[in-house]
């Protein structure tokens, strides 16, 4: 009996210690506001002051949940001078939109809820924009994440939820696609979305 204590006490530190940290390239959305710069067009032939661009970020936890998630995490973009002081350029966390993410069999469903929005005054964009924008960074950080996954198959549905009578058309935004292998035939069922 005393063995078994010992033992446990020994082991429980390894297997609380035992947390996997992965370096991704990790696409987030990002205000251009306070710069010159000129981002995406979304297919719309007019470019708007914002664009999903990717860094190095160090990711632990379960992936691809964790992946997803942290498409929201807060970005300063670096500056060469003083002219630039933004502490955070993440269009999901300056218009509060909430990111959630979850495994269901082979499919990962991921939630952004738009029901907190507010649309900061120094940024000249349309909450459409930015949910587009949003499920386009978290499409891009899961496509390269699994650009070499050609063995397991991997179902996405992105949805919006908290939608009211005056953006409930944001819903059309959602998202479907597969990575990696192929998917079986019945994996995923129209309340994946």
């Amino acid at each position: 009996m005393v063995l078994r204590v010992l033992a446990a006490a020994f082991l429980l530190p390894a297997l609380c210690s035992a947390v996997t940290v992965e370096v991704v390239n990790l696409y987030q959305p990002l205000s251009l506001h306070n710069t010159d710069g000129i981002g995406e067009d979304l297919g719309e032939n007019d470019p708007i002051q914002a664009a999903v661009m990717s860094r190095p970020c160090a990711v632990g936890g379960a992936m691809p949940e964790d992946l997803v998630k942290a498409v929201a995490t807060p970005h300063r973009i670096a500056s060469d001078g003083q002219a630039y002081d933004v502490k955070d350029a993440n269009l999901l966390n300056l218009c509060k939109i909430t990111l959630s993410a979850e495994m269901k069999k082979t499919r990962l469903l991921v939630r952004l809820d738009v029901s907190k929005f507010e649309l900061p005054e120094e940024l000249d964009l349309t909450v459409r924009q930015v949910v587009a924008l949003s499920i386009l960074a978290i499409e891009r950080t899961l496509k390269d994440y699994f650009r070499n996954n050609k063995n397991e198959a991997l179902g996405v549905s992105i949805g919006v939820k908290g939608t009211n009578e005056g953006n409930e058309t944001l819903k059309d935004l959602a998202k479907r696609f597969n990575l990696g292998g192929s998917r079986p035939a019945g994996e995923e069922g129209e309340d994946d979305l």
